[in-house]
């Protein structure tokens, strides 16, 4: 074994272990991994920036920036609300729309970017129609695993065979050379998961009595929607600078939903983040009790509700309903106090 081969096997398990302990991120080691090559003379840097020369390396890349523009934009939200207002209380016509609408997307995008926007989705429509997620997330996978064989950049292996049989001279493949084949194993994929979701047990809801609310249940139960304020951050205001964990709102029980701000000649509402700091001229959503106390003093100008900002980020903010036990230390606390924790939430 010469030392250039130990020498990359010692980065491949220094990669695969970073991969796992998630630090730092995956890109970052990615990169890294690229400059170690050069740098221990494993590799030439003419050698190491190869792979960027060949198109479909760009092509993956841009595949991923896709994928996120569908996901940032709404249209695989959208997917998933027409899915469960198509599928009705069926729970047939809920599969066969779920597989086929999965398969399109994955057609275009990650598969497993597919796969983590409707894992939600489908927990919904379980819990909705009181049926095991175990019968809705085999469906899912399968049919996630099906979208790579529908076109040509679902999947990158089959852009490193395309690739390959160009370089040998032969002729590749067209974007919907494999589709047909596809479209086939689809009908069969769905068709299985018809006749197989009957064994894949799991205990149904209604036979423990135990369906959860929707998120518009609990939203309509708490009137969350009517408590969402929009108020001006005027000059002179001591939240001008602070970062969103270091704004106080004493014993209001106000915490930040989120900010609109001016940003090239529009104003756009953003969600925020611990790093996220109060500018001047910002407007904040808060989500503040109707009776609470005024915020002036703040420097804070009320400037009317926000209903939409729970419809535009619903999936991002979410709400959940918790049980405080009479030993915790928040069981006594006043809920001003609280809002570290509602953030949290």
């Amino acid at each position: 074994m010469t030392p250039d081969l130990l020498l990359v096997l010692a980065l491949l398990v220094a990669v695969v272990v970073l991969f796992g302990i998630g630090r730092p991120r995956l890109d970052v080691v990615a990169l890294l991994a690229i400059v170690a090559f050069p740098l221990t003379g494993v590799l030439s840097v003419p050698e190491t920036l190869a792979g960027f020369a060949d198109p479909n390396v760009i092509l993956i890349a841009a595949l991923f920036v896709v994928g996120e523009g569908l996901s940032r934009t709404g249209v695989t939200y959208r997917l998933g609300d027409w899915l469960a207002a198509k599928s009705g209380s069926s729970r047939t016509r809920l599969i066969v729309l779920l597989m086929v609408t999965v398969a399109g997307l994955g057609a275009v995008m990650s598969s497993t970017g597919v796969v983590a926007i409707f894992i939600p989705v489908v927990m919904s429509l379980a819990s909705r129609l009181g049926m095991s997620p175990r019968r809705l997330m085999m469906p899912l996978s399968m049919a996630a695993l099906i979208s790579g064989m529908l076109t040509l950049i679902a999947t990158a292996p089959n852009l490193v065979v395309d690739a390959e049989l160009a370089r040998q001279g032969a002729d590749g493949f067209g974007f919907f050379s494999v589709t047909p084949f596809g479209l086939v194993i689809l009908a069969l994929g769905i068709g299985y998961a018809l006749f197989a979701q009957r064994f894949l047990g799991g205990v149904e809801a209604d036979e423990t009595g135990s369906a959860r609310d929707s998120f518009d249940d609990l939203f309509a139960r708490y009137g969350v929607d009517r408590r969402a304020g929009r108020y001006r951050v005027e000059p002179g205001s001591p939240l001008i600078g602070a970062t969103i964990p270091a704004v106080d709102f004493g014993t209001t029980g106000a915490f930040i939903l989120g900010i609109e701000r001016k940003r090239f000649w529009r104003r756009t509402t953003f969600l925020i983040a611990p790093d996220t700091s109060v500018r001047r001229g910002d407007t904040l959503i808060l989500d503040l009790a109707p009776d609470a106390p005024t915020l002036g003093r703040l420097g804070l100008d009320y400037v009317g509700t926000s209903d939409r900002v729970f419809d535009d980020h619903a999936r991002q903010l979410g709400v959940v309903e918790i049980v405080v036990p009479p030993d915790s230390p928040w069981s006594a606390a006043p809920w001003g106090t609280c809002g570290s924790a509602r953030r949290m939430m």
